[in-house]
């Protein structure tokens, strides 16, 4: 067996709209087509892929369990910050030693942590 990437993450929630709000209006991402489970959620995709899946369900005790965040590619790292700002949700926004990568840290509205990586080219927010 080889790995060739990652699929998916599954997020759970007990906000279903707030969160799919959160992934499709602050990140960008687009919602499509989802199997008739026989529960709420919702299939978000990037680039034509199913990547995020979110699960309406009762949240564990601790809803980061062993996971500690989403990460993701992004572009237009001004714009996203503008976004956040504009709805009042707050961030880290730091360069990574070495790659010079931009940054984002933040948390969806059931904690999950986020981190959103720029290429290191962009002019600085």
């Amino acid at each position: 067996m080889a790995i060739k990437g990652m699929n998916h993450f599954n997020v759970l929630t007990d906000q279903l709209a707030a969160t799919r709000a959160f992934y499709v209006g602050v990140l960008g991402l687009t919602e499509g087509p989802r199997p008739p489970f026989d529960f709420d959620g919702a299939w978000l995709y990037a680039g034509g892929r199913p990547i995020l899946h979110i699960s309406e369900a009762k949240l564990p005790a601790d809803p980061a369990g062993v996971l500690d965040h989403l990460a993701f590619s992004a572009t237009d790292v001004r714009g996203t910050v503008a976004r956040l700002e504009a709805d009042g949700i707050k961030y880290t926004l730091r360069k990574q030693i070495g790659s010079g990568t931009w940054q984002i840290f933040c948390h969806d509205p059931c904690g999950a942590k986020v981190e959103l990586d720029f290429p290191p080219d962009e002019p600085a927010p």
